[in-house]
C-alpha cells in the first residue's frame, strides 16, 4: 500500500474509532441498600455483586454501553436515603438507583428520582403503594409487594382455617401496608382481624408484644415485620411455646437467609411467599451457584438480590433497544419490551411500573426432609402472574387513571 492509501486507512479507522466512541453511553449505577443492619444479609453486598453479574451476563461493554456500580449504606432510615440520592444524583451523576429494602426509604427515593428524572428500580422494598398512590413514570417496583405476600400467604393460611388473626407489626411504612394488605385479605377471605400491635423497627425484645398476641386467643399470628425483626419474634415464640400451644406463626415476609438463620429445626412448617428460589430449575440453580462463589460465604441469593439482577439486566436492555439513557424513554421501553430471564422466566412490566411473574407458595422443610444445605422449600403451588399481583384499576396509580 503506498503512502497516500496509508493515510487514508489511518484516517477511515480514525473516523470510525470516533464514531463508536461518540456512540458510547455512559451509566452509573447506585446500590442504596442495608449494609450493615437486619436486611444486610437480603440485600447488602449480594445485591452489589447481582448488579455486577447483569452487567456481565449483558455484555454491557462490548455493547458500547460503559457501567459503574457504586453502593453505599442507606441504615434502613428515610433521610439518609434521600441524602445519599440527592448527593448521587445531584453531585455525582448516577444515572439509576437500584434496590432500597425498608420501604420508608423507598418511598423517600421514590418522590426524589421523579423529581430528578431519573430512574429507580425497587428491588428490596416491599410497599404496594410505589404503584399505587406513589407511583410515578421513572420508578419500577419489581421483585414483590405488600399485596401480593398478603394474597399468597394470607390467603393460604386462612384456607387453611386460621380465621382469626392478630398482627404483630413493624412501625413504618413496610409494615403498615404488610397489615392492611393482609387484613383486606383475611376480611375478603371470611376471616377476622382481632388485634394488632405495632413494635418499634429495628426491635429486639418482641415478649411483651407476642404475650398480646397469645392472649388474644387468634388461631394466627401474622407478623409484618422482616429480616431480623422476623427471625428473633419467631425465635422468641417458640421460647414461649405459642406454636406448640396451637396458635399458628404466618411470616409475612420471609426470605430464605431467615430460614437459614432459624435453622429447620425451628422454621420447619412455616408457610411463606417469595418470587425466586435457587432451587427451581437448572437456570435458578446455575446462576445462584455463580453468585456464591462470588459472594464468597455460600449463601444462596435472596429473591431481593435475584430481583436486582433481573431488573438491572432489562434495564440495560431497554437502553441498547432505546438508544438512549434518558429516563422516561428508557422505562418506556422496559414497559413495552416483555421481561425474559433465567431467574423469574417470562413477564411483563405493567403502565402502573409493577413488574409482573409467578410467585410461589412454599412451606420450609423438616430437617428430615431436607437433603443438604440451603434445602429448604417444598413448594406447595405456583400462583400465575395474572393473579399474583394487584389488578392494576385498583391502585389507584395515578399514571393509569
Amino acid at each position: 500500500m503506498n503512502r497516500t492509501g496509508l493515510v487514508l486507512a489511518a484516517l477511515a479507522a480514525s473516523m470510525m474509532s470516533s464514531a463508536a466512541y461518540a456512540n458510547d453511553i455512559n451509566i452509573k449505577i447506585g446500590v442504596l441498600n442495608d449494609r450493615s443492619g437486619l436486611y444486610a444479609d437480603l440485600s447488602g453486598e449480594g445485591s452489589v455483586i447481582a448488579a455486577r453479574m447483569a452487567v456481565e451476563d449483558f455484555g454491557a461493554a462490548e455493547k458500547g454501553i460503559n457501567v459503574e456500580i457504586v453502593s453505599a449504606d442507606h441504615q434502613n432510615r428515610p433521610d439518609v436515603a434521600s441524602t445519599v440520592a440527592r448527593q448521587w444524583y445531584d453531585e455525582e451523576n448516577v444515572d439509576v438507583i437500584v434496590d432500597v429494602p425498608t420501604s420508608s426509604a423507598a418511598l423517600a427515593v421514590n418522590e426524589l428520582s421523579a423529581e430528578r428524572g431519573k430512574v429507580f428500580l425497587v428491588s428490596g422494598a416491599a410497599t404496594s403503594d410505589l404503584t399505587g398512590p406513589a407511583c410515578n413514570a421513572t420508578t419500577i417496583h419489581w421483585t414483590y409487594d405488600t399485596w401480593a405476600l398478603a394474597n399468597g400467604t394470607g390467603r393460604a393460611m386462612v384456607e387453611q382455617g386460621g380465621d382469626t388473626w392478630f398482627f404483630l407489626t413493624a412501625d413504618y411504612a413496610f409494615g403498615h401496608a404488610l397489615e392492611r394488605d393482609t387484613s383486606a385479605v383475611v376480611e375478603e377471605a371470611g376471616g377476622q382481624v382481632v388485634g394488632t400491635v405495632r413494635h418499634p423497627f429495628p426491635g429486639q425484645d418482641f415478649s411483651s408484644f407476642l404475650l398480646q398476641a397469645q392472649a388474644s386467643g387468634a388461631s394466627v399470628i401474622g407478623l409484618a415485620n422482616a429480616g431480623g425483626d422476623t427471625t428473633n419474634s419467631i425465635m422468641q415464640a417458640a421460647e414461649f411455646g405459642i406454636t406448640q400451644a396451637g396458635q399458628a406463626l404466618a411470616g409475612l415476609l420471609v426470605f430464605i437467609t431467615d430460614v437459614n438463620a432459624l435453622g429447620l429445626e425451628t422454621a420447619q412448617g412455616l408457610v411463606l411467599t417469595e418470587s425466586f428460589y435457587w432451587d427451581l430449575n437448572d437456570g435458578t440453580r446455575e446462576w445462584s451457584q455463580r453468585f456464591a462463589d462470588e459472594l464468597g460465604t455460600g449463601n444462596k441469593p435472596t429473591m431481593v438480590q435475584a430481583g436486582v439482577y433481573s431488573s438491572v439486566l432489562h434495564y440495560l436492555k431497554a437502553v441498547e433497544a432505546a438508544g438512549t439513557k434518558d429516563a422516561e424513554e428508557v422505562v418506556a421501553m422496559m414497559k413495552e419490551m416483555p421481561t425474559d430471564d433465567p431467574l423469574f422466566g417470562p413477564g411483563e412490566v405493567r403502565a402502573d411500573g409493577r413488574k409482573i411473574h409467578d410467585l410461589y407458595l412454599f412451606r420450609v422443610k423438616t430437617p428430615d426432609q431436607s437433603e443438604g444445605p440451603w434445602d429448604y422449600y417444598e413448594t406447595l403451588s405456583t400462583i400465575p402472574a395474572a393473579q399474583a399481583f394487584r389488578p392494576m384499576d385498583e391502585g389507584n396509580c395515578p399514571l393509569v387513571q
